[in-house]
């Protein structure tokens, strides 16, 4: 995993502008790995955040579908 600064759940939403439902979904399906729950709030790598909402934005608009996505960004 990428060295860096850690972002929440809330501050995904408010920084890459995506509904906290779909941090939630992402989260669940294994798109964006946690680094560890702190009490409430689940705490992401903010590179990896980065990379990975930049590669699934890039994937969709090409026209793959979220499970092919999965399968290229974790392997799965």
């Amino acid at each position: 995993m990428m060295k860096g600064k850690t972002i929440s759940a809330q501050d995904i939403v408010k920084k890459f502008n995506i509904p906290y439902h779909t941090v939630n979904y992402y989260t669940a399906i294994g798109l964006l790995p946690l680094l560890r729950k702190e009490g409430n709030q689940r705490v992401y790598n903010s590179q990896t955040v980065k990379y990975r909402l930049n590669r699934i934005s890039t994937l969709s608009k090409n026209g793959y579908p979220l499970n092919l996505i999965r399968k290229k960004l974790v392997g799965i």
